[in-house]
């Protein structure tokens, strides 16, 4: 006898997925719609406080979206683990480790500026996964969604590589996370940071190269409209 459907393992496997996308869209949206409501509020002023607002939702949506590399793991969602995996631990290095441990670089516009960019990628995101989900499709939404990362992750990539820049000196006065080792060795952690961030525009050339492929591959079934001669 066949399994009623909503035990079959597909529909919980989607059930699942519907509701994590679903929570991580509502978390930005909320991030993204007080960040707008602040800044026609209290104009300039609300970019130097963005992080004390609204840094606790975004830290919590940026953990929890360390799912998704089990999701891949386990293979309930379909993408490569390698290019997530950079994506991923890129934010969590600058929100975690640059951003929450320096109170100075909390202050600093570029705060604000890369929550835009990380909300507005992860609102089509998540729209366009969790209507995948249920096997809802607009073209327009997918062509947004295959296109928009196109000019705003290399910017996310230029603002996280800022940050990094104007945390230096802070990192380089207090000491954060430089430790001194056994026979007369040491990490500094600003040369650490500076060693990253060449790592983090060679992630980026990487991980740019697998979202256009993917673009193209998701795009290609596109009509395309022929100009009449």
């Amino acid at each position: 006898m066949a399994l009623p459907a909503w035990l079959q393992p597909r529909y919980r496997k989607n059930t699942y997925l519907f509701i994590y996308y679903l929570i991580q869209f509502c978390g930005h949206s909320w991030i993204f719609t007080n960040m707008t409501v602040r800044f026609f509020s209290f104009g300039e002023d609300s970019m130097v406080d963005t992080f004390y607002a609204i840094g606790l939702v975004m830290r919590v949506c940026q953990s929890v979206s360390l799912l998704e590399l089990l999701h891949i793991c386990v293979g309930i969602e379909p993408n490569h683990l390698l290019p997530r995996f950079l994506q991923l631990t890129e934010r969590i290095i600058i929100l975690f480790v640059v951003i929450t441990s320096q109170e100075e670089v909390q202050e600093k516009y570029v705060v604000c500026v890369l929550f835009i960019f990380w909300n507005l990628l992860d609102m089509v995101r998540y729209t366009y996964s969790m209507l995948s989900v249920i096997g809802i499709s607009y073209a327009v939404l997918t062509w947004l969604s295959q296109t928009l990362w196109m000019p705003i992750y290399p910017l996310c990539v230029l603002a996280e590589a800022f940050a990094i820049y104007q945390s230096l000196p802070y990192f380089e006065s207090s000491g954060t996370y430089s430790t001194e080792l056994p026979f007369d060795l040491a990490i500094y952690f600003p040369y650490v940071l500076k060693m990253y961030l060449m790592m983090l525009f060679i992630g980026m050339y990487f991980t740019y190269s697998h979202l256009y492929s993917e673009r193209r591959d998701v795009l290609q079934g596109f009509p395309v409209k022929k100009k009449k001669v």
